[in-house]
């Protein structure tokens, strides 16, 4: 299960967050098949969505990251419970191009930059809060980076990695996200900024074993951290045969008949986790009579 640590230093001006997401994305790619490309592109913004949807903590708030750069990769949706349970799926993942200038997996040449990253969080509020950004540079650290200081104004360092093995598992996957407080001033930033030069990627770091709070100490290194808590978090799906009832009843009575008549047996697939639901005519005929 992947371990996701939140501190805060003890002069209270940074907070951070960090994971060790690697099972999460392990069993996104054993669900989606994705290639190496879009097993990076999904796993980060997968571990960027754990690290955002926790810090909601509000329980039943939700978070939705939906990056939409035109790329070949297509969309990628991934979606956070207030705890950083998530789930996603990607419009196409299998990609197959050139690794990039850094013989690194070209994760912005699959996803795109010519788009925007939309970021909502349902808040149980009668309307939930929609932020979008235009992407920087497609490869996700940078744009979550960028959405915090646009669109909430908030200085922010995020870095994501995900390590996938030649046989396309994966070996390491992870982030972090450092955060300004409201009473921080450019001495804090100074102290940041002396902290993270030199530092690793978290890739590298993680599989020199090193764990998040390791991580965490290792950029915030001129401060002295205290932990807050520590979370256990998983890819985690919610749907159910009722939540795909739900779906189906917003297609109308005439459609729902329509599918019944023609279809000896109506199936619904998950997008987040390709679980398989089925439904007899009778079955949809009795959903369409919910409708009339």
């Amino acid at each position: 299960m992947a371990k996701l640590i939140r501190c805060i230093t003890s002069d209270g001006l940074v907070m951070a967050t960090a994971i060790d997401s690697t099972d999460i994305v392990a069993k996104a790619e054993s669900i989606h098949n994705t290639s190496a490309v879009v097993t990076a592109a999904l796993g980060r913004l997968l571990t960027a969505g754990a690290m955002m949807g926790n810090m909601l903590k509000s329980e039943g708030n939700s978070l939705t990251l939906r990056l939409a750069g035109g790329g070949p990769a297509g969309t990628v949706i991934v979606v956070s419970d207030w705890l950083g349970n998530v789930r996603g799926y990607v419009g196409n993942p299998v990609v197959e191009i050139p690794l990039n200038n850094k013989g690194k997996l070209d994760v912005s040449g699959a996803v795109g930059k010519e788009g925007n990253l939309y970021v909502t969080k349902d808040l149980g509020l009668k309307e939930p809060y929609n932020g979008c950004i235009p992407l920087v540079s497609g490869e996700i650290a940078e744009d979550i980076t960028a959405y915090y200081a646009i669109s909430e104004q908030i200085p922010t360092v995020c870095a994501l990695g995900v390590l996938v093995n030649p046989d396309l598992t994966v070996k390491v996957a992870g982030g972090y996200i450092i955060q300004l407080l409201p009473a921080a001033g450019n001495d804090t930033i100074e102290l940041i900024e002396k902290g993270m030069q030199g530092m690793p990627s978290v890739t590298a770091l993680l599989s020199s074993g090193e764990t998040p709070i390791d991580i965490v100490k290792r950029a915030l290194s001129e401060f002295e951290v205290e932990v807050l808590y520590e979370q256990d978090v998983e890819y985690k799906c919610n749907c159910s045969k009722e939540r795909i009832e739900t779906a189906l009843i917003t297609l109308g009575a005439e459609e729902l008949n329509k599918m019944a008549d023609e279809m000896p047996e109506v199936e619904i697939s998950c997008h987040f986790c390709d679980k398989v639901y089925k439904f007899s005519p009778n079955e949809v005929r009795n959903l369409a009579k919910n409708q009339t």
